[in-house]
Formats: C-alpha cells, structure tokens, sequence
C-alpha cells in the first residue's frame, strides 16, 4: 500500500473536523439505483489510472449510470480529501487508504458499510479490520498487501544454506552466511529510519507478538514483546549486516539483481517488477513467509472503498462497490493490475489459484495483522519511525526509544 505525506495543515483539518461534525451524514434523499445518474468516484496512484476502464465496462451493464473517475496521485490525496470534506464535496465513492480511514470516519464523512450485503466472513480477516473504526466499518476491502521475505537461491546454495529460514534467529544466521560465504555486502535490506519504516520493522514487531496498540486502541509499543523486536531488527545495523544509510526511493531490486542485497522483505508487486526488469534472475529467487517468531505474522496493508455520507447516490454506489468487490470483479482487477484480491474466493480458481508465488503472500494474509484504524494514524506510526531511526543510527536503547514512543502516542490516542 501506498502512503500518503504528513504535511496536512492543522488548521484545514481543524475546518474540515469542525464542518463535518455539523453535517456529516446530512446529504439529501437518495435518488435510487434505478435513476439516471452520474457517480464520482475517486481513487489513487495506478488504482486510479486503471478504474477508469473498469467504469466503462459497468456502464455497459448500468445504462442509466455514469461513472466518473477521478485519478488523484497519493501524494496529493490525503490533502485532496481533507479538503473536499471541509467543503462538502467528497466523491460519492473514494477509495480510503488504511492509514486515513479512522481520520475520516471520525470526522462523520463516511456512510457505515451495509453489512447485509458484505460479509465479513468474505475477505481477509486483516482486511475487514482496517475498514472497521470504533465499532464499525466504513470501508469494503479492495484490495490487500502483506510482505513476505524475498530472497536469492542461487546465493543461499553458494552460503551453505538449505531454503529459508524460517525463524527469525534463522534469518540472521542466513544474513551471516549471505555475507560470509557468498560474498554478498549486506545481508539483509530493512529500513533504518525515515517515513513508513515502521512498514520494514513490522513483520518483526507482530511475529514476537508485539503491536503498536491493542485491540481497544491502547498504545503498548513498549511492551516486552515490542522491546524484543525492535532490539532484533536495530542488531543488523550493529552488526554490519544491514545498511544503517537511508536512501530515499531507494529500488531494492536492483541490489538484488547484482547480489549486493541477497534478502529483503516486500510486497507483491515486486514479483512482476523482478520477473520483467531481471529475466535473467529466474530460477534464482524465491519468496518466503516471515520467519516466526512467536508465530509468521506480517503487515497487511492495501485500500478499502468507502462512500460519503453526504452521497445522494448511495444505492448506486453501493452496487458499484459490490461489482469491484465480488469474487468475478477482484478476479478482474487482479488482471489489470496485480492488486491481491481481498475477496478470498478470487483465489480459488483461475490464475490465481495455481500461482505458487502469490499463494505465499495470501497465506501470509491470513496471520497478518493490520495497525487499527485511529483518526491520528500517521502521526502514531510517525513516533515509531522515529524510535527505529534512534536505535539504527545508534542513538538510543530499543527500550528508551519505545518508552519514549509510547508516551508520545498515548497522547495521540487518549
């Protein structure tokens, strides 16, 4: 999942709050899915840019409707929908990143999600949870995201090594190994410090059992578990294993194309990334679950679709919604895109079935966990990325920079 800038003015998203406070969910009666229609929507990135082609088939089926997408890039979309709610001119449908759904949702910008129509019980268990804020969902699942472990089989042959490892004192063992006997300079790539790496430390904080807040929505990133991982993931940077330098837009792939990199944990897209930029890497790589800990748990990331409050296309768009959301519709968007399917029975037949790469990341989805959604959710994973960043480059104890980030996102979320 794409993430969006923290640099949202305070002062709009106090306007934005305030406004929809008053209204939110005031919109006029709903003109039914039957009536002549026009239907915003907005989505972000590539999702945006694709959607469009999806609209015009539905249309074809829905003569009465049309569906008008707006691409907005990520990088602008998070201050394009604090400004639209301020103003009351939200999209009848948009696409909610994880990061953001608990801010809106709070404001009262979001119609709840109809759970008669949408089953929990349909998608990933991590999926759902995102969609989900203070007791209730806002958000269908559209697409998921989950990280597993990318790593060179030809160099783990020349380090000795049998296959991945599969525990996390394995992983280190394995990145030694990388180093020593294969020759490669580092042996693993996780994310010293800078925006979202906490995306890099999480398959180590929730394998140990850790979290950034409990189910209630209380923060305990400093528990022992959490203590244990952070103490983990900063010993690659002591040890030499993993480079303590970040480098913004930094492309993995081709440090591990060269052998540089051997090991790196990311998301599905990569496959197709490596597969077409690096033919000649084939039969050398493989993808692996998160080593356990406690347990092989990872982050599960991706976008929920939402509807405005104020829509007066509700029914409208909940069918659109639902045509995206079905098995036949994620099975579609899978093809155009390569966005995972949150719809599990879209895995059950066709290429996805039988595609043993993608298999590991959807079995890896059903044990990852997803942050819970909070209207202040960048601003807590922004502490985080901090305390990493003091324990990479050497500045703080795991426990000192934990404590210190727990006492800064109890402010957050009390």
């Amino acid at each position: 999942m794409h993430r969006v800038a923290r640099n949202t003015s305070l002062a709009l998203f106090t306007a934005s709050a305030l406004t929809l406070t008053a209204c939110g969910g005031s919109g006029g009666a709903d003109v039914g899915a039957g009536a002549k229609q026009t239907l915003a929507v907005w989505a972000m990135g590539t999702e945006g840019e694709k959607l469009a082609d999806v609209a015009k088939d539905y249309e074809k089926a829905h003569s009465n409707v049309t569906v008008k997408v707006t691409p907005v890039g990520w990088d602008v979309a998070h201050q394009k929908l604090v400004a639209a709610a301020a103003a009351g001119k939200l999209p009848d449908v948009m696409q909610m990143g994880s990061s953001y759904l608990g801010e809106f949702a709070d404001m009262g910008a979001l119609e709840p999600v109809d759970t008669k129509t949408f089953k929990q019980d349909d998608f990933f268990p991590a999926a759902w949870k995102q969609g989900a804020y203070d007791g209730t969902t806002y958000g269908v699942p559209w697409y998921v995201d989950t990280r597993v472990l990318f790593y060179r089989t030809d160099l783990a042959e020349k380090a000795g090594l049998k296959g991945a490892p599969t525990t996390m004192a394995d992983l280190q063992k394995a990145a030694e190994a990388y180093q020593d006997k294969a020759g490669t300079k580092w042996g693993l790539s996780i994310q010293p410090s800078g925006l979202d790496a906490v995306q890099s430390f999480y398959p180590f904080l929730y394998s140990a059992g850790g979290a950034i807040l409990d189910g209630d929505g209380k923060a305990v990133v400093n528990s022992a578990e959490a203590v244990k991982a952070l103490e983990n993931y900063g010993s690659y940077f002591t040890r030499g294993l993993a480079d303590k330098t970040f480098r913004p837009g930094y492309d993995v792939t081709k440090d591990f194309n060269t052998g540089t990199v051997p090991m790196f944990f990311s998301g599905p897209w990569i496959v197709g990334l490596l597969n077409d930029n690096y033919p000649a890497l084939k039969g050398k790589w493989a993808v692996a679950a998160v080593p356990s800990d406690k347990a092989s748990v990872s982050y599960a990331g991706g976008s929920s679709l939402a509807i405005s409050a104020d829509s007066t296309h509700k029914a409208a768009a909940k069918k659109f919604i639902g045509y995206l959301t079905d098995a036949k519709g994620q099975a579609d968007w899978y093809r155009r895109t390569r966005d995972l399917p949150a719809n599990t029975a879209a895995w059950q037949t066709g290429e996805l079935a039988g595609d043993a790469d993608m298999n590991v990341f959807r079995k890896q989805m059903e044990t990852s966990e997803a942050l819970p959604a909070q209207p202040k959710g960048t601003e807590i994973t922004s502490k985080v990325d901090d305390a990493i960043g003091a324990v990479s480059q050497g500045d703080s104890s795991a426990k000192a920079a934990l404590d210190k980030a727990q006492s800064e996102i109890e402010g957050l979320v009390g």
